[in-house]
C-alpha cells in the first residue's frame, strides 16, 4: 500500500496535496489526521502546518488479477487475462497454451480456482463482488453440455420410471439443469446431498 505525509495550512489543502502527488481521488484513499495545525498569534506567529498521513486503498481487482497470474504460473501455465466489470459482477477470462490443466475433469480445477478467486477478491473489503472465471469459453460450453444432459436424463427417468441422480456439481451448475426442466410438467428437480457434494435429482 502506497502512503505518503503531507502538509498545508488546514487539514484541506494538506489532503489535497497528497492526491494530487498520488494522482488519485478522495473515494480510493485511507487519510489520517497527524496534526490538525494551527492558525498562532494574529494568524502569523506560531502558526503551525497541517499534517495528514494519505494511503491508496487497495484496488480489490487488480490485485486479484496478480493472485490469478500467479497461481496460474505456479501451476506451469502462462495466460493471457481478460477482465470485464459489470455492476457487482467481475468476469475473468483466461487464455493459454496449457489452459486445460487449468480446466480440469469437469471443470473441477476452474471451479476450485473460482472459488479462491471468490475469497481473494473479497477480502477486507467492503464491496463484495461475484466472480465468474472462465478458460477458453469452457463456461458456455459446458452449460451446453448440461442443457442436453438435462433432457437426456429427464427422458431416461420417464422411460424407468425411476427418479434418476445426477454427479455432484457446484451450485450454478445445479441451476442450469433445475432452469432447463422447471417449465415440464412430466418431471421435477431438486438438489440433494451436502456441498461441496451436492447433486440434482430428476424424478419423474
Amino acid at each position: 500500500m502506497r502512503e505518503i505525509t503531507a502538509s498545508g495550512q488546514t487539514v484541506d489543502e494538506a489532503i489535497q496535496s497528497a492526491l494530487e502527488q498520488l494522482n488519485t481521488t478522495l473515494d480510493r484513499v485511507e487519510v489520517k489526521v497527524i496534526d490538525e495545525g494551527s492558525k498562532g498569534f494574529l494568524g502569523i506567529f506560531g502558526s503551525k502546518l497541517a499534517i495528514v498521513s494519505v494511503a491508496l486503498l487497495k484496488n480489490q481487482i487488480e490485485e486479484t488479477e496478480e493472485f490469478i497470474k500467479e497461481v496460474t504460473k505456479n501451476m506451469g501455465v502462462d495466460i493471457e487475462l481478460t477482465t470485464t466489470v459489470k455492476d457487482k459482477h467481475v468476469s475473468f477470462e483466461m487464455n493459454g497454451e496449457k489452459i486445460a490443466l487449468l480446466i480440469g475433469k469437469r471443470g473441477q480445477t476452474l471451479n476450485a480456482l473460482q472459488y479462491l478467486v471468490q475469497l481473494v477478491i473479497n477480502k477486507d473489503s467492503q464491496q463484495f463482488y461475484r466472480v465468474t472465471l472462465d478458460a477458453e469459453g469452457y463456461r458456455k460450453r459446458r452449460e451446453e453440455t448440461l442443457e442436453v444432459l438435462a433432457e437426456k436424463l429427464a427422458a431416461k427417468a420417464l422411460r424407468i420410471k425411476k427418479k434418476v441422480s445426477l454427479e455432484p456439481m457446484p451450485a450454478y451448475e445445479r441451476k442450469i439443469i433445475h432452469t432447463v426442466l422447471q417449465n415440464r410438467k412430466d418431471v421435477s428437480t431438486y438438489s440433494d446431498g451436502v456441498e461441496p457434494h451436492r447433486y440434482v435429482v430428476i424424478k419423474p
